[in-house]
């Protein structure tokens, strides 16, 4: 995925809720408030990390995880049906933290190709949604306690949804512009690049075997 097209998904999603926060605050705060124990939607949340992050493993090219690979699907996969039977207070909660730092390495990983400064915004954004998914994975009442601090009353609700709508308009703004100049400009110069990790790691893989 291209790093424009990333940001721009990422700031409609980040955009289009917080529109709405900014312009019915309570209704936005009563749905936010309903989430972190929403265990219906936590079942989705929490097979789509568990698949997404089986996609990841099965991307895995290192030689000494090959042997292992087939008991790892398992273990993991077991994990998050086991989240799902088990573990379902928060569930919402715990689905969402795993999906941020799903989400944060993808950010990262497509950053790293855009010859801009500005990917600094997205590669930040990313370690910041690594730190509150560990947060939330170790802490999911804390995830509770926020939503009910950020929406105590409608003027907290609504300021608070204007920064984050200010935010996501930020980031759909880099996309369509910063970022996509920057993808369009040096293509030959990406996909060198590319070429050359893919060749030091099918290298390195080689080492790996012997």
């Amino acid at each position: 995925m291209k790093l424009s097209t990333l940001s721009v998904i990422l700031g409609l999603v980040v955009a289009v809720p917080n529109a709405y926060g900014v312009f019915k605050p309570a209704a936005f705060a009563a749905t936010a408030r309903r989430f972190p124990r929403h265990t219906a939607l936590g079942y989705p949340l929490m097979l789509a990390a568990t698949i997404w992050f089986l996609y990841y493993l099965s991307q895995e090219a290192v030689s000494d995880f090959l042997s292992f690979k087939p008991g790892l699907y398992v273990l993991f996969g077991g994990v998050g049906l086991g989240a799902c039977i088990f573990v379902r207070d928060f569930l919402p909660v715990r689905g969402l933290a795993v999906l941020l730092l799903l989400l944060a390495k993808l950010m990262v990983d497509t950053a790293r190709w855009v010859d801009t400064e500005w990917r600094l915004v997205m590669a930040t954004w990313a370690y910041v949604l690594v730190i509150a998914g560990m947060w939330f994975t170790v802490s999911p009442w804390r995830l509770r306690d926020l939503i009910h601090w950020a929406t105590a009353n409608d003027q907290r609700t609504r300021l608070l949804s204007s920064l984050r709508l200010a935010f996501g308009v930020f980031v759909l703004a880099l996309g369509l512009t910063v970022y996509r100049a920057a993808e369009q400009k040096a293509p030959s110069a990406l996909h060198s690049t590319q070429a050359v990790e893919l060749c030091l790691n099918g290298c390195r893989s080689s080492l790996d075997t012997r």
